[in-house]
């Protein structure tokens, strides 16, 4: 049997190293990958399962923002543990003998993944900051306050945090020069200041709006021609629900420069009603159908409540067609649809007082004379 030469096994040893190696690599990047995924899963079965028990809001918020960026927290570090086996070289054990910067390059990879998955937990993390926000004690007044800030604060934090973490990725991983791209990134926002103007003005307008504060979330308002709830007020545009359930989003510099009717601030509702009786109806019985209006107002309390502002009746006018009646009533608190309840049954005593009374409505009517001439 022929024997191999000394000169021949560093080849062997070589060849079969590299083989080692190159297995190797794969092999820990599958690892890192199932691993991953396993973590993932069962973190985010353990947010879930707190969430069904009602546990722990915080601790269930936390393993679920954990729970993807801990993948890729393990992927990246199975490509560093990787980078070893492509490394794995000496005199007596020849292996693939990569170039300096090729192995640089896939440590520079391992690091930026590593940080983007800091990253990416720390900007999920805000949902921490949001919560602790929502259950810290206040009044209604800063509650109100907070709910407006709460969503521009939790955007304001993840651009932050993503333009930090860009930064750090950029000087520490690959060696930029911060001063170069911050220089650039000066001569670039003067010609995106120029473009975006109405998002700048836009910005101002939502400072406007937390500096006056002349709505709160959950407040119904009336501005640039819609009427409705505001759901969120961010800093370019605020959205508020209409009547009609549709979602309209208003940039904040129109509501900053226009009128703002705020409804739900108003302490009453003022309700103002016509009631029009025929031309027959004779002073008597126009003494009697204001006496009996009255009666019947003077038994609502939510109408009587403010000695300031008590109902009003009075014959006002003689139209076309009818003798009016102004009947003026302030309703309170002012609640839109109990409103209506105690106004039907306004409505509905008067018709029941004036037909037992034989005092009749007036309608539409034209009377004709007609002359005839003498032949």
């Amino acid at each position: 049997m022929n024997m191999l030469s000394l000169a021949e096994m560093p080849e062997i040893k070589a060849a079969l190293n590299e083989g080692w190696q190159l297995t190797l690599v794969p092999i820990i990047l599958v690892a890192g990958v199932i691993i991953g995924k396993i973590a993932q899963s069962m973190l985010g079965s353990s947010a879930k399962r707190l969430k069904n028990q009602g546990k722990s809001d915080f601790l269930q918020i936390f393993l679920y923002d954990l729970s993807k960026p801990a993948f890729l927290a393990i992927f990246g570090l199975a490509i560093f543990l990787s980078r070893s086996g492509l490394k794995f070289s000496n005199e007596e054990i020849p292996g693939l003998n990569l170039d300096p910067s090729t192995y640089a390059l896939w440590s520079k990879v391992a690091q930026a993944v590593m940080a983007l998955a800091i990253t990416w937990f720390v900007y999920r993390s805000v949902d921490l900051v949001e919560l602790i926000m929502k259950k810290r004690p206040k009044d209604d007044d800063q509650n109100g306050m907070e709910q407006m800030l709460i969503p521009a604060i939790r955007k304001t934090l993840r651009v932050v945090i993503v333009i930090i973490a860009g930064l750090f990725i950029a000087d520490n991983v690959f060696n930029q020069d911060i001063a170069t791209i911050l220089a650039a990134a000066g001569i670039g926002g003067l010609a995106v200041a120029l473009a975006a103007k109405e998002t700048i003005e836009n910005f101002f307008g939502s400072i406007n709006i937390f500096a006056d504060r002349p709505f709160k979330v959950g407040e119904r308002i009336k501005s640039s021609g819609f009427d409705g709830t505001v759901e969120e007020v961010g800093f370019r545009s605020t959205r508020i629900r209409t009547s009609d359930g549709h979602l309209v989003t208003i940039p904040n510099s129109k509501i900053a420069n226009n009128a703002v009717e705020n409804v739900s601030m108003r302490t009453n509702i003022k309700r103002v009603i016509n009631l029009g009786l025929t031309y027959d109806t004779s002073p008597a019985k126009m003494e009697l159908a204001l006496q009996l209006i009255k009666d019947i107002l003077a038994k609502f309390e939510p109408i009587n409540n403010n000695p300031d502002l008590l109902p009003r009746v009075v014959f006002n006018d003689f139209k076309d067609y009818t003798l009016n009646i102004m009947i003026i009533f302030w309703f309170s608190p002012s609640d839109y649809w109990d409103l209506q309840a105690v106004n039907q049954k306004v409505n509905l005593d008067i018709m029941r007082a004036f037909e037992e009374n034989g005092i009749e409505f007036a309608f539409p009517t034209q009377t004709l004379y007609l002359k005839k001439d003498n032949i």
